[in-house]
């Protein structure tokens, strides 16, 4: 019996990542992207017949039915996971954030988690237990993340998610778990519109003194998530040591973050 996930943004970064890492494993792939050239890239480096890309927008309710009846005719009638991967990035003062920015923040991260997570609900409880959601958050849904507030309020929102629907969906055994990933340079973050997204990021990891993860740790997470028993799953040493502090020394960490911006902000005036 051949296993399967359908992973959203498939077509670059962490979801590229997560694809070649589940197809080395013998699982059949789901592509699902609105980057149709992206997907064929990943596609050319997976196993030949052991993929199949599906163009979606996860904003759109009715295309996560079609999408995902149409991978588990491909896949021979069931799926095992479905990775909610997709994702976009937008950074800046809350203030200087755009309506457009906030509206395609909210729709992609937060509609299009809770779109995917109620169209795979059936196809999960078809093959549980056993089965899994994984929702990807990130480290800003650890701790709020200046210059990131809207995409760290959606990553929030994802954690909540991931941890209702653990509760809600126990009776049928379907596992649902999350990625927690610290900063990684991927397609998210690249190009001129998301420039400030990416100096924000690398600022503060920085300023911490913390380190950059690699999709490929982030891929070998996932692949743990699917089969092990923790809800969250902190990815890369920076996530890990915020996850730390949050915790357990939750005083120190605002502080220390307070002072970050506070003397880039002196810097600035000098």
């Amino acid at each position: 019996m051949t296993r399967s996930i359908f992973i959203t943004g498939g077509g670059s970064g962490i979801g590229r990542a997560m694809a070649r890492h589940f197809a080395g494993e013998g699982w059949f792939v789901g592509l699902a992207d609105i980057n149709e050239d992206g997907m064929a890239e990943t596609g050319a480096m997976l196993p030949e017949g052991q993929w199949h890309s599906i163009n979606l927008n996860v904003t759109d309710r009715a295309m996560w039915d079609s999408a995902l009846d149409a991978f588990s005719t491909a896949a021979g009638g069931r799926i095992d996971a479905v990775a909610n991967n997709a994702g976009i990035a937008f950074g800046g003062p809350l203030v200087a954030n755009s309506q457009k920015e906030i509206d395609a923040l909210v729709a992609v991260n937060i509609t299009g988690a809770i779109y995917g997570a109620q169209a795979s609900y059936a196809h999960l409880a078809k093959v549980a237990p056993g089965s899994c959601l994984l929702n990807t958050c990130s480290a800003s849904g650890i701790y709020g993340t200046a210059n990131m507030a809207v995409y760290s309020a959606t990553k929030f929102a994802v954690r909540g998610l991931t941890e209702a629907l653990d509760i809600e969906w126990a009776g049928k055994d379907i596992r649902v778990r999350s990625l927690m990933p610290s900063f990684i340079d991927t397609p998210l973050l690249a190009g001129p519109s998301n420039a400030k997204t990416s100096r924000t990021m690398h600022d503060q990891v920085e300023a911490m003194g913390l380190e950059f993860t690699s999709v490929e740790e982030v891929a070998q997470a996932a692949w743990d998530a699917v089969h092990g028993e923790k809800l969250h799953w902190p990815v890369g040493k920076t996530a890990r040591k915020l996850a730390f502090a949050a915790h357990w020394t939750p005083g120190m960490l605002r502080n220390k973050m307070r002072a970050s911006v506070q003397r880039r902000a002196r810097r600035k005036g000098d």
